[in-house]
């Protein structure tokens, strides 16, 4: 495996690269973090252009990438898709096709970013079907900014802060849990980490009400990447039992398996059953060891996790949104063609 063979490469889903094109980012991503702090100039995709589809806001994807690329030399261009005539509908009268998109988006960048996902999307799976249309018709590469099945970015910037933080990841215990909010949120970046988790060998318990059940086809995938790498991988409806032992914990709400036929109204009393579903300061100190507190934010303070559990000496959230940064500048400069 050479640093070159991910240029022109796509990334849509964790399981499209390998531990060992992974391992190659996080190298990459400790190189321009080191420019970065140094205050080295790293101009790695000069006059290169990354067009961002935002079909969903944000706030930490969006200020990482268009920072990433001024970094880099080059330019990120936002591109709100409402302002286009594109259509998701491939029909005569709908709008301009995904394929006539792609083959001139192209033209004009070397790059393209997409973020599709939850509201923004009519059933699940459709957001992760628009990129690899994308994908299928564009000849520059195509990254995943957030789907609804997927959030490979995200995932990618989980597994290199653990390891800047706790050094060997390997059988270390991280416990993805369900946690109450109003806020109903979809299953990528859960779903991301608990795939990259289980490839890099950690012991892995994803903790959550019966309701809420993920996308079977990637817990099978977690469950075939755990065992071959030497990790673990399990699934608890008792939170408390999953939380012992603990040396991270992700709390994060999301919805049921339903809710597109459901809606957000009948979600919302749903989750109302399970406003104990925290991580609360109590159980940091009572149950983990120690507990460190991943979160990929915007974090609901207060249900999700408790202030003092975000803002004490064992969370990681502002590393690890920083680190958003780094890693997607390595992703952009590997995909990209980039020279360091």
């Amino acid at each position: 495996m050479s640093w070159f063979d991910l240029a022109g490469r796509d990334l849509i889903s964790e399981t499209e690269w390998t531990k060992e094109e992974y391992d190659i980012a996080m190298k990459v991503t400790d190189q321009l973090k080191g420019a970065y702090y140094s205050r080295r100039p790293h101009p790695t995709l000069e006059y290169k252009t990354f067009a961002m589809l935002f079909f969903a806001g944000s706030t930490r994807t969006r200020m990482s990438f268009e920072t990433a690329m001024t970094q880099l030399g080059g330019h990120a261009q936002f591109i709100n898709p409402q302002t286009m005539r594109l259509s998701l509908e491939d029909k005569p009268g709908a709008g301009e096709t995904v394929k006539d998109t792609a083959e001139a988006m192209e033209r004009y960048c070397d790059g393209i970013g997409i973020r599709l996902l939850d509201d923004g999307v009519q059933y699940y799976g459709q957001g992760d079907l628009v990129m690899r249309k994308f994908a299928e018709h564009a000849r520059v590469p195509v990254i995943n900014m957030a789907s609804d099945i997927n959030h490979p970015c995200q995932s990618l910037t989980d597994i290199y802060t653990l390891y800047e933080k706790l050094g060997e990841v390997k059988k270390r215990k991280i416990v993805i849990m369900w946690a109450w909010s109003p806020w109903i949120r979809g299953w990528c970046s859960v779903q991301g980490t608990a795939l990259l988790s289980s490839l890099y060998g950690m012991d892995v318990v994803l903790a959550h009400p019966p309701e809420y059940a993920l996308d079977p086809n990637v817990m099978a995938q977690c469950k075939k990447l755990a065992s071959e790498s030497g990790g673990s991988f399990e699934i608890s409806n008792h939170l408390d039992r999953a939380l012992d032992g603990a040396t991270v914990v992700f709390p994060r709400n999301w919805f049921t398996k339903d809710r597109y036929t459901l809606g957000k109204e009948k979600e919302a009393e749903i989750a109302k059953r399970y406003v104990d579903w925290k991580y609360t300061a109590e159980r940091q100190k009572r149950l983990t060891a120690p507990g460190h507190l991943l979160q990929c934010m915007p974090v609901d303070r207060g249900n999700e996790a408790d202030p003092e559990v975000c803002d004490n000496a064992l969370s990681f959230i502002l590393d690890q949104a920083e680190n958003r940064l780094h890693t997607q500048k390595a992703i952009l400069t590997l995909t990209m063609g980039g020279r360091l």
